[in-house]
């Protein structure tokens, strides 16, 4: 018993004199002074909407989200933007599927984008809207994304989408009713969805994509008078034809999320010239820390374009500090 108490109290003798050596050589010499510090690399984490990849080019069986999941990994992005019209189906083990494919592939879903509209007279048909809303916003919870495109909706007076894209997004007011009722729509619709949105934790980004949303001053219109952190803004740098650095600053305060349009072979209905070190600034003003999603709408083979398009926009979104 007593040889048993003597080795304990030599482990511990010993253990405390080396823990007090070590202590002694931290105190003496202490690291030098050469009064520069290190600067660090910052970045923004890319991702990249499946919309790259298909465009609306054909029937989407041809460019399936699982097909999409792997190239993003190959290419080197660190997550992907599912667009709802997109995916094959709705059912619950085909979205754990896709989520447990991400996961594994290394990729966050970091974004879910959906089709809305509630500039419509008819109170049925805005609560019908309403209604696919929160059913999106219940897939996106399932799927884990925090954060879902919305739209404001638009008139529908231009006819064809190439109608509305050749009169650079502006279409006239329905007959016998004013932009004024239809914000109103829009407000009290989005002001609906709000609650599941929060019981979810899902974050609604209001683009800023034609109809109410096509200026900065249109989104902010709704956005502050929802006045909910559970309704932001998904910037999208392609969809301003005018003003387009102004506005992309008006709504930096509030992005939730960004949406990098890039034109490789030429856009299908136009094409930018979008000065990317520019764009990454206006929002380092704000502190913006979030995803920027690559949203390719050139002609050019995806398979070519996209890549470029992440090396283009990573090098833009990656500073020292």
């Amino acid at each position: 018993m007593k040889n048993k108490f003597n080795r304990r109290n030599f482990i511990r003798n010993s253990t405390l004199a080396a823990a007090g050596a070590g202590l002694a050589v931290s105190c003496s010499a202490p690291q030098a002074n050469t009064g520069t510090q290190k600067k660090q690399i910052r970045r923004n984490p890319i991702g990249v909407s499946t919309y790259s990849f298909w465009q609306f080019n054909g029937p989407k069986e041809n460019a399936p989200i699982e097909d999409c999941i792997e190239k993003a990994a190959e290419m080197g992005f660190d997550g992907i933007e599912f667009l709802l019209v997109q995916m094959q189906s709705e059912e619950n083990s085909y979205l754990q599927k896709l989520k447990r494919q991400a996961f594994h592939a290394g990729l966050d879903i970091m974004g879910f984008s959906t089709h809305q509209g509630f500039v419509f007279p008819d109170k049925e048909k805005r609560q019908s809207e309403i209604d696919k809303t929160i059913h999106q916003i219940e897939l996106a919870y399932q799927l884990g994304i925090p954060t879902m495109r919305l739209n404001t909706g638009r008139w529908g007076t231009s006819g064809s989408f190439d109608e509305l894209m050749a009169n650079k997004g502006i279409e006239p007011v329905l007959e016998g009713y004013t932009d004024d009722e239809g914000f109103k729509w829009v407000i009290d619709a989005i002001e609906q969805c709000i609650p599941v949105a929060k019981k979810c934790g899902v974050v609604l980004g209001l683009e800023n994509h034609w109809g109410l949303g096509r200026t900065a001053e249109g989104v902010l219109r709704i956005v502050n008078a929802v006045d909910s952190p559970w309704l932001q803004i998904t910037s999208d740098t392609g969809n301003f034809l005018e003003r387009q650095y102004e506005q992309l600053e008006m709504m930096a305060p509030k992005t939730f999320l960004i949406q990098a349009k890039t034109y490789f072979g030429g856009g299908k209905w136009y094409t930018l010239d979008i000065d990317y070190p520019r764009v990454a600034e206006i929002f380092r003003k704000v502190n913006y820390r979030g995803y920027v999603s690559v949203e390719f709408e050139g002609e050019e083979d995806p398979m070519t374009a996209v890549p470029k398009s992440l090396e283009m926009v990573r090098n833009a979104f990656t500073w020292e500090e």
